[in-house]
Formats: structure tokens, C-alpha cells, sequence
């Protein structure tokens, strides 16, 4: 196992960890004595959690089927063995530095070097921004740390199969990234070996097969590059009942017809070595630019829809990109309403598919003169099922953007759009149905499993289907269910599949994301001082995201909700902060602070239900801390009916971002209230 210099350990070596294949801890190039198979496990579990706290109850319930009534003092007795053999020198009673206690748990905290997984993906990673030369030997090395299956001895602990599977996956994409880059330095003859065993193990990778039949053909072996090719076609029909995608048999066409672009890219285009990538893509930018301003007429209704591409790609980039993509969203959709083509002007409404996670909208105005749009064009539509794409594509937009509003029109939406999405069979029309499903699924409190089960739709169709940007909107939905359902490793998993994504994909608004998500772990294992810097650290990054929906008011929110986290007293609260849209729930807090009872009464009285979006739970127990300290039973009723279905959950953090604890507490304390007993 090869090392780097991770967390040291007094005048001794650094610790190493490996976990492609056996698990096993070295230093110095021998191998710790981790005695026995759990003690593995434990530094195994730990390790999955990459730095992240595993509550002692998670481990236990990881360790055993059946847990034995010491399990607590066994895991104890097994992480101060493991503390022995990791920092020997650790003077007695002296705090871990390694292998610390941390809230309800333990954390591994090792650096990103010291693990071999983790080297391994950063190496994989990075390879994609290489020249192939570069990219080759850094695959090369990264390939070189398997020692055998990942995690080999816990193939059959639940806790450790996604991570097993999703290392395995990045495995299979080096070795296919390897042989591209094996082609692309013009050694198509080494890379047909490893192809070959590689789709003999894995025959459902289409692009394996691709690259195997290309690398045959540049040898001078056309024959054999069609007759994998006919092999691929059979080997998928006959094990998965798939017909070969596109890609598969767009080469054999230009194979059979010898089409020149197959030599020496693939019609790839690719630079030197010398040359950036970046100049490269400039370089494409502009002559395609141009050539497209030559050709297409400048009042050619193709450049609406051209121009939405664009745009959708704007939005994702976030800050200056999302605001600019807002703004000229609407002109395109004016300018295709004043063709008088209404299937035109739904080709350009429903082009827009940018994958939405947040549940207050950025600009009302906007979202409301959108839905009037589309409705004008679902009307103006003719009937036929050749437009059924385009219906489906126009709800979904409807139930989008009137998320987070208690309008019936966008639930309803949802569920035309879904069903017509599952009908026609089309992926990316299902992602993007399912975005407006999710988007109005915060009807009421408690709605998190069902947020889940959409969130795990959507990384599965779009992980079959390669649609990137979907598949970081489901692990981010399932990333807040799970939150919500206080599953932080599942949520901390999918935080890091958002992390890869995001990274490879160059999607920077999701890392907004997990790092607020960050925040709230810290705040839910009770760690305030750490939460406050992190939670500060998040609002900085979101300033100039582009998201003011998400952004106005949140950081002082968050902060009041960290400092409420189940204590006793009625937090004070600066009116003069920038609350944003929580005005409402605030001010009753504000005039309690200020000794104003009377006023404090009449606006809490006065408080609407709160929206129906993330923070729904969270506004609900903010109101239930003025009803409680004012003894208003009416509103503690309410309240309580409103949190009732969210039982068993976590207030407020199916947000992803912030959480007041369970909501079970807050049921007991307000149900404690109504009885006449005490409130807190």
C-alpha cells in the first residue's frame, strides 16, 4: 500500500490507511496490529464516514444483527484499542488526535492522503483535466493501489455496499479513462488487452465495447472491431434485453464506411499536450459562434430555442450566470409567444429543464408571468399525442414554479406531468417531471419519505441515462430526506456524491449546498461554536450565488435556530438583521425581547400559516417558542396539529441547512403545555 503524509503521530511515522481491498493500517511499511475483525470494522466504518462523526448507536447497529446488551462498552473498548495502536505515544488521558470523540460519536480524522480510496478518486478525478500523457500515468498509479475488492471482508455489512459499489464503479470508469488515453497517445494496440478482459467481466459497459471496437479498427483489424461490435449487440440484448445506444452504432456506420474521423480521435477533438484545454475550447467557442452567425437567418426561430440551450447552461454556472439566465429566460419566451406558434413557444418554455432543489423561488414576478405563459400555451396546443412531450414539459414548468405557494394548480401539474413522463418513456422528460413532483411535495409536514423515494428515482434513472445535472438534484433531495429522517451517514454519502459530481462536471452552485449541509451536521452533533464559523463561512459563499430566494435572510435564521437547538430560554433577536421573508416569525421573538408582551401577542396572533417549502417545520417551531413563553394555547394547538405528521423527524432539517432538533420534543413540550404541566 502505497503512502503519503498524512496525520502524523508524535516522533513516529505517519498513519496510512488502506481499503482497496483488506483493511489495513501501516506506518512506516509495517502493518498495525488491528487485532480483531471488528476492531476492523469500526476503523473501516469510520473510514466510509470520510471524517464525519458516526454516532456510537449507528456503530453498534452497523457491528451487530442482534447487538448484545455491552455492545456501547465493546465499541468503547474496541476505539481505545484502536487509539493504541494508531498514537502510541499519546501520553495518558491525553485527547486523540487521530481517532477522536466527537458529540454522540467518533471520527476518524484523517488527512486526504492517508486513506488509499481517497487518493484514488482525487487521482481519477483529476486525470480528467490532463493531457493523456499525464492522465496515463497518473490512472496508471491510481489503478496500481487496488490490492482486491474494496473493503473485501465486509462485502456483506449493509453499511459499507455503497461505498463498495461506488468505488467499484470509479474503478471501471479508470480503466476505460486509461485505454482513452492509451488511444488518444496513438497506442491503440496496448490498449486491447485490458479491453477485452474488461468487457469480458463487465459486458454491460457500452463504452467499453466502443472502445475496444475502436482500438481494433486503428490496428488494422476491421474484422475483429465489427465482430465485437456483433458481440456487444448480442451480449446486450441477450443478458439485459437492451438494444446498443447510440454511440455503439454511430462507430459501426463509420467503421463500415471507413469514415476518416476515425483516425487518428475518433473525431474527438483533441490538442497537443502543450496546449491548454481551455485554449482549445475558446478556440471551438468562437468558430462555432461565427459559423452559426453566418448561417442561421438572425430572425430564424431557431435561435429562440438555441438561445434557451444556451441560457440553460448559464444557469448552472451560478452567481452572475443564474441572474443573467433569468433575465433573458423571459424576453425568449415573449419573443416565441409573439410568433403566434404555440408549439414553438412551448419548445422554449420547456427547454429550460435546470434542476431545481429549492423550494422558495428566486423571483415570484418572473415565476408567475412563466406560469401564465405556459397555461395561454397549453390551451393554445393543438390536440394530438405528437405534443404530449411538450404538455408534459410545459406542467412540469407550472409545478416548478409555483413551488412553495399553496395554489392546487401546481400539485396538479406535478402529477399530469409525471404521468405523462412515465407513459412516453422518455428519461430526461421523467427527470424533469420528477423535479416538479419533488417541488411540490412540501404540502405539509412529514413529507420527507416521500422526498426520499423521488430523490432515489432520480440518481437512478439519471446514473442509467447520463443526465449529470439530474443525478446531483436526487442525491441532493435524498441528502435533505435523509436529514430530515436523521440519517446523517446516508445524507453524508450523498453529500460527497454531490462533491464528485459538482467537481468533474464543474457544477459550482451544488457545493453551496453541502457546505450549508456541513453546517448543520456540526449543528445537530451540538458542536454550536464549530456550527456558527461554518454556518458564516456558507452564507459568504452564497453571497453572489445568484439564489436570493435561498439566500435573504438565511444566515441569521440559522443562526437563531442554533442558538434555540432545545434550550430553555426565549432567544434573543436583533430586529435589525436582514430576516428576509422569516420577518414574520421573527418579530413576535423581537417584541418578547424588548418586554413588549402585548405586541409580542397580537403579531404572533397575526402570523399566517408558514409556505410550503423547506422550512416549513422550522417556522412552525419558531412560532411554537413565542406560543409557549405567552401560554397561547390556541396557537400551540395549531402548531402542534401542523408538526403532528412530522413525528419521529428532524425539525427543520429536511432543509438540508438548519434543524431545531426533533420534532418529537417540540411535540412533547407543546402537548406538556396544553395539559397545564410545564412547557420547557
Amino acid at each position: 500500500m502505497e503512502r503519503r503524509r498524512p496525520v502524523g503521530s508524535g516522533a513516529l511515522g505517519p498513519v496510512g490507511f488502506g481499503v482497496l481491498g483488506p483493511v489495513v493500517a501501516e506506518r512506516d511499511g509495517a502493518a498495525l496490529a488491528l487485532k480483531g475483525p471488528r476492531h476492523r470494522a469500526v476503523l473501516a466504518r469510520l473510514i466510509v464516514a470520510r471524517r464525519r462523526v458516526v454516532p456510537v448507536a449507528r456503530l453498534v447497529d452497523d457491528l451487530w444483527d442482534d447487538p448484545p446488551a455491552g455492545a456501547v462498552g465493546a465499541v468503547q473498548t474496541f476505539v481505545g484499542a484502536l487509539r493504541r495502536a494508531l498514537e502510541p505515544e499519546r501520553p495518558p488521558r491525553a485527547p486523540a488526535r487521530l481517532l477522536v470523540t466527537e458529540g454522540p460519536g467518533y471520527a476518524l480524522r484523517a488527512e486526504s492522503g492517508a486513506v488509499d480510496a481517497w487518493r484514488f478518486e482525487a487521482a481519477v478525478t483529476g486525470a480528467a483535466r490532463l493531457s493523456p500523457g499525464e492522465a496515463l500515468d497518473r490512472l496508471e498509479e491510481a489503478l496500481a493501489l487496488w490490492r482486491g475488492p474494496a473493503y473485501a471482508e465486509f462485502a456483506a455489512d449493509g453499511w459499507a455496499r455503497g461505498e463498495r459499489s461506488r468505488l467499484a464503479e470509479l474503478r471501471l470508469q479508470a480503466v476505460e479513462r486509461r485505454a482513452a488515453a492509451h488511444l488518444a497517445l496513438g497506442r491503440a494496440a496496448e490498449a486491447v488487452p485490458d479491453l477485452d478482459a474488461h468487457t469480458a467481466a463487465h459486458p454491460w459497459r457500452e463504452d467499453a465495447w466502443r472502445l475496444l471496437a475502436l482500438a481494433l479498427y486503428r490496428t488494422e483489424r476491421q474484422a475483429d472491431a465489427l465482430a465485437v461490435l456483433r458481440r456487444a449487440r448480442s451480449t446486450l440484448a441477450g443478458r439485459l434485453g437492451l438494444d446498443p445506444g447510440p454511440a455503439l452504432r454511430r462507430l459501426e456506420h463509420d467503421i463500415l464506411t471507413q469514415s476518416p474521423h476515425l483516425r487518428p480521435d475518433d473525431g474527438r477533438l483533441t490538442a497537443p499536450e502543450s496546449e491548454a484545454a481551455d485554449t482549445v475550447a475558446a478556440r471551438l467557442w468562437a468558430r462555432a459562434t461565427q459559423a452559426y452567425d453566418r448561417t442561421v437567418a438572425a430572425g430564424a426561430r431557431a435561435r429562440l430555442e438555441s438561445t434557451v440551450g444556451l441560457l440553460r447552461g448559464l444557469a448552472v454556472t451560478g452567481g452572475g450566470g443564474l441572474a443573467a439566465a433569468r433575465e433573458h429566460r423571459m424576453a425568449a419566451v415573449v419573443a416565441a409567444e409573439e410568433s403566434g406558434d404555440p408549439e414553438l413557444t412551448a419548445r422554449v418554455i420547456g427547454a429550460y429543464d435546470v434542476p431545481a432543489i429549492w423550494s422558495r423561488g428566486d423571483d415570484p414576478e418572473l415565476a408567475g408571468r412563466l406560469v401564465a405563459a405556459a397555461e395561454r400555451t397549453l390551451a393554445a396546443l393543438p390536440p394530438g399525442a405528437e405534443h404530449a412531450a411538450a404538455r408534459c414539459r410545459l406542467l412540469a414548468t407550472v409545478a416548478l414554479e409555483t413551488r412553495g405557494t399553496d395554489a392546487p394548480r401546481g400539485p396538479a401539474a406535478a402529477r399530469q406531468a409525471e404521468a405523462i413522463a412515465r407513459r412516453l418513456d422518455d428519461p430526461a422528460l421523467l427527470a424533469f417531471a420528477l423535479n416538479g413532483t419533488f417541488m411540490q411535495s412540501f404540502t405539509r409536514a412529514g413529507l420527507a419519505p416521500r422526498r426520499d423515494r423521488t430523490g432515489a428515482e432520480l440518481v437512478a434513472l439519471a446514473a442509467r441515462h447520463a443526465l449529470v445535472t439530474s443525478e446531483v438534484l436526487g442525491h441532493l433531495v435524498r441528502l435533505q430526506a435523509r436529514s430530515a429522517l436523521a440519517d446523517f451517514p446516508a445524507a453524508d454519502r450523498h453529500a460527497a456524491a454531490v462533491d464528485r459530481l459538482a467537481e468533474r462536471h464543474e457544477l459550482p452552485l451544488a457545493g453551496v449546498f453541502t457546505q450549508w449541509y456541513g453546517a448543520l451536521r456540526l449543528a445537530a452533533a451540538g458542536e454550536r461554536d464549530e456550527a456558527e464559523t461554518a454556518y458564516r463561512a456558507a452564507a459568504a459563499r452564497l453571497d453572489g450565488a445568484g439564489m436570493p430566494g435561498l439566500e435573504r435572510g438565511l444566515l441569521p435564521l440559522a443562526l437563531l435556530c442554533l442558538r434555540i437547538g432545545g434550550a430553555d430560554a426565549v432567544p434573543v433577536v436583533d430586529p435589525g438583521d436582514d430576516w428576509g421573508p422569516y420577518r414574520p416569525w421573527i418579530e413576535p421573538l423581537a417584541r418578547l425581547g424588548a418586554g413588549q408582551g402585548a405586541e409580542a401577542r397580537a403579531a404572533l396572533r397575526e402570523l399566517m400559516e408558514p409556505p410550503r417549502d423547506h422550512l416549513y417545520e422550522a417556522l412552525c417551531c419558531l412560532e411554537a417558542v413565542a406560543a409557549l413563553a405567552l401560554g397561547e394555547r390556541p396557537v400551540l394547538e395549531r402548531v402542534h396539529a401542523r408538526l403532528r405528521p412530522a413525528a419521529g423527524e428532524l425539525a427543520g432539517a429536511g432543509s438540508g441547512l438548519v434543524t431545531l432538533g426533533p420534532v418529537d420534543d417540540w411535540l412533547a413540550r407543546i402537548a406538556g403545555s396544553l395539559r397545564g404541566g410545564p412547557t420547557r
